[in-house]
């Protein structure tokens, strides 16, 4: 697959390039800028100030760019005209950067900071063409589905929507009869179709594989010659950075790599937890402070809304919330999902839900130890009941610490039914199974995006 795991992360190859070429060429900007005033050329990297000033800004773009989602893949739909102003505000702030950066080396005038804004900006834009060059001349893996069901037809369109080849799809013994557009004979032998098509991978898309249905045999002599073979689960979890449950299998749980809560991941995240929560509110006290203000001013009841979720182990604690809604939102007793555009929601209670203000008194819970800063959210325990009933392994979430925010906040729109809850549960899913604190830290930077432009929601 065109993507590489970095800390059991899957990360697109094409990304992953991106990232290191900007961090190189914001490096060599530097002494290349320098230059012009007659510091030399890219030997001034020699000095350790220069050194020291290219590597913080090979540092600092990226950041900035991953900020405003120049890197995110396969999340929210972003507009190519959305993205490039995006890009243009990063630039804006590199400009203010190198200013802060170089100034200790060399005074910096505007029109310097100009000539290095558009050199960025130039060379942005070549590092991208570079890498759509290469993508053309070394072409995409070609992609050999097994199956002909619903499965295998929307892995085509899947493929098909990441640019992706498919040279067809091969029947199982299940798909006999099956009329499709691309259907290879069974009397072909998947070999043949493989070394003809120069096949490069194989998705199993079969939700049945018991009783000889796959033909396993063949798939074993296509592996051997070094073809990649992925079921359904393994090539979600690879380019959607989900799992399927609907085609999930115990055995893949349990036999597969991942799950790991050791105590030494579980003592690294609890030390993040304290670190950053109470970082963030030492920070965040002056704006909790006026949403308290604000909130009193508008409608009566009490500031802070406290209400039972399910956490660690099926353990039930109170989630702490500002209030955005009024007081009588649930005067009968009956639990219900939030809506967009909820009636029952004020006006301050509006605002702060769209800058996820009214979360901040979570950081106490994770102080306290009952969440963590990042983790699948919780739910009430009358939705859990419910949930449980519906979807396949929904207990699993319930093996780390809900989160202030997770995965399935970054990646998925607005949720308030039980497809919704079932979609958010397979990237929920994924989480749990890949969690380690380089994902985390990747969350929280998503999550900044996600406040900022106002990308999906809660």
């Amino acid at each position: 697959m065109t993507d590489v795991r970095v800390f059991h992360h899957h990360v697109s190859t094409a990304t992953l390039l991106e990232l290191i070429l900007d961090a190189l060429l914001c490096f060599l900007a530097v002494p290349l800028l320098l230059s012009g005033f007659g510091q030399g050329t890219l030997a001034g990297l020699g000095t350790q100030g220069t050194l020291v000033t290219a590597a913080s800004y090979a540092l600092a773009i990226p950041l900035l760019f991953s900020v405003v989602g120049i890197y995110r893949r396969n999340a929210v739909p972003v507009s190519r005209g959305a993205m490039l102003t995006r890009g243009l505000l990063a630039l804006f702030g590199a400009v203010v950067i190198t200013a802060l950066m170089l100034h200790p080396l060399q005074h910096v005038d505007t029109a310097t900071l100009a000539a290095q804004m558009a050199l960025v900006g130039l060379g942005l834009i070549v590092v991208r063409l570079l890498l759509v060059g290469v993508r053309h001349v070394v072409g995409m893996p070609r992609v050999l589905i097994v199956g002909t069901g619903v499965e295998a037809q929307r892995v085509a369109r899947d493929l098909d929507s990441m640019g992706r080849e498919v040279v067809g799809f091969y029947p199982t013994s299940a798909d006999e009869g099956a009329s499709l557009s691309g259907l290879f004979s069974a009397s072909q032998s998947m070999e043949e179709v493989v070394k003809k098509h120069r096949v490069r991978e194989i998705i199993v898309a079969a939700r049945e594989q018991r009783g000889g249905n796959v033909p396993m045999q063949q798939l074993l002599a296509c592996r051997t010659r070094g073809v990649a073979v992925l079921d359904l689960a393994a090539f979600y979890e690879r380019t959607r950075a989900e799992v399927p449950v609907d085609s999930l299998k115990a055995s893949w749980l349990v036999y597969g790599a991942g799950f790991v809560q050791g105590p030494v991941r579980r003592f690294v995240k609890r030390c993040f937890d304290i670190a950053s929560s109470a970082t963030l509110l030492s920070l965040a006290s002056p704006l909790m402070l006026l949403t308290a203000l604000a909130i009193k001013l508008e409608s009566r009841g009490p500031v802070i809304y406290r209400q039972e979720r399910v956490g660690l182990g099926g353990r039930t604690f109170m989630c702490l919330k500002f209030r955005s809604m009024r007081s009588d939102a649930e005067a009968d007793g009956v639990a219900r999902w939030a809506q967009q555009n909820d009636s029952r929601i004020t006006a301050v209670g509006a605002f702060i839900r769209k800058c996820r203000i009214d979360e901040l008194p979570q950081l106490i819970s994770v102080l306290r130890g009952e969440m963590s800063m990042v983790g699948p959210r919780p739910e009430r325990p009358s939705f859990v009941e419910m949930l449980r009933q519906e979807i396949p392994y929904y207990d699993l979430r319930h093996s780390v610490k809900p989160g202030l925010t997770g995965w399935a906040q970054i990646r998925y729109k607005y949720g308030s039914s039980v497809e919704d809850a079932r979609r958010k549960h397979q990237f929920d899913l994924y989480y749990v199974k890949n969690n380690t604190l380089f994902l985390d830290l990747l969350v929280l930077l998503e999550t900044v995006t996600v406040v900022l432009f106002g990308e999906g929601a809660k």
